[in-house]
């Protein structure tokens, strides 16, 4: 069931659509991510929800109240809306302790000293802070400045948090860390959280669902498997994961690359079902009948062959750690391999062939 409805949601500044008629349910207890790249909408939507922004159009609501609808002139100011919020920055207040930190929302609320008391203690408990109650915060190193600000966002005791962005600003070992942490606090205090990333590591990490965005759209809402394996169009593909993009051209019933002209079909798998949208070991019909269009590929779902394939040169092998990085030079077109660091594979400067375990197809760029 629903806890959260954006219908038809606009948000224009001046000419410029930042969000155009979005549609999107969350259910209560979800970890919903919005993903894309910088300008295409997913902070504008997250400020909408938090009652920064109000919308141009359309409506928002949680649960069964209204939050927001231009139509009905009805708009509910941020600190009715009792969310909770972690942003980019860790906004802690250096001249307060880290308890009074997590206590200056609900004093702003008015609850009681016993209430206050007892929610920041319990805030400070669940992020392993209580010890460092008296500190103040600039004691505290990125990871921990961020656990005040998840503490005081968990004081609220709301039913959802939105996070804009809130790992960037910490390094690689502390944001891995601190995902664990916040999937572990959600689970614990049951609340739903929608998540603002650009980063896919923290999208597939944390999130049941994943909304990816382009230019104020939807592109695609799923699970992170199925927008990783099956992914709706060329720009999720090229989103979503590392991605090669090779451009093909059919003539005459042969498939053969541009730029090069090197036989491509034997480096196809053979005949399957097709099971997501473009993908199989034949380009649909209407891309033939475009006549040029590309081959999208994972690098990790490439092989080498010792004989046919499409055939290239090693011109960069790369050792990163656990993989192998090839750079294979096909024509004029280069694609880029991953195998494990274990698997034999050509060296640098030799010849190979390369076969496509699982291609998809799309239309050129215009």
């Amino acid at each position: 069931m629903s806890h959260i409805r954006l219908i038809n949601v606009t948000k224009r500044f001046g000419s410029v659509t930042a969000v155009n008629a979005l549609n999107l349910e969350i259910a209560k207890g979800e970890c919903f991510s919005m993903l894309g790249p910088s300008g295409c909408g997913k902070t504008t939507t997250l400020r909408m929800l938090a009652g920064f922004e109000d919308l141009t159009d359309g409506e928002i609501h949680v649960g069964d109240r209204l939050f927001s609808s231009p139509r009905k002139k009805f708009y509910l100011p941020p600190e009715k809306r009792d969310f909770g919020m972690v942003f980019q920055a860790f906004a802690v207040w250096p001249h307060l302790s880290v308890y009074e930190n997590v206590a200056f929302p609900l004093r702003i609320r008015k609850f009681s000293a016993s209430e206050i008391d007892r929610r920041t203690k319990d805030a400070l408990h669940s992020t392993n802070l209580l010890a460092a109650a008296k500190d103040s915060p600039e004691n505290l190193s990125g990871g921990g400045k961020q656990r005040v600000a998840l503490a005081r966002a968990l004081a609220i005791n709301s039913d959802v948090m939105l996070l804009d962005e809130p790992l960037s600003s910490l390094d690689p070992h502390l944001r891995e860390e601190m995902r664990f942490e916040i999937k572990d606090l959600q689970r614990a205090y049951g609340f739903s959280i929608i998540y603002v990333t650009h980063d896919q590591a923290e999208a597939m990490a944390l999130s049941d669902r994943i909304l990816v965005m382009k230019q104020g759209e939807i592109q695609q809402v799923d699970t992170p498997l199925n927008v990783y394996n099956n992914p709706a169009n060329r720009f999720v593909f090229s989103f979503i994961g590392l991605s090669n993009f090779l451009e093909v051209a059919a003539r005459d019933g042969n498939l053969r690359t541009c730029r090069g002209d090197c036989p491509l079909r034997d480096a196809l798998p053979r005949k399957k079902k097709q099971d997501a949208p473009g993908e199989g070991n034949e380009p649909p019909e209407t891309l033939l009948a475009a006549q040029n269009f590309v081959l999208a590929s994972r690098p990790s779902e490439i092989n080498f062959t010792a004989e046919g394939g499409l055939r290239g040169i090693v011109v960069r092998k790369s050792f990163l750690g656990e993989i192998v990085d090839y750079q294979i030079k096909a024509g004029e077109q280069t694609l880029r391999v991953q195998k494990g660091r274990r698997a034999p594979g050509p060296e640098a400067g030799e010849a190979c062939g390369i076969s496509f375990l699982r291609p998809f197809w799309y239309a050129g760029e215009k």
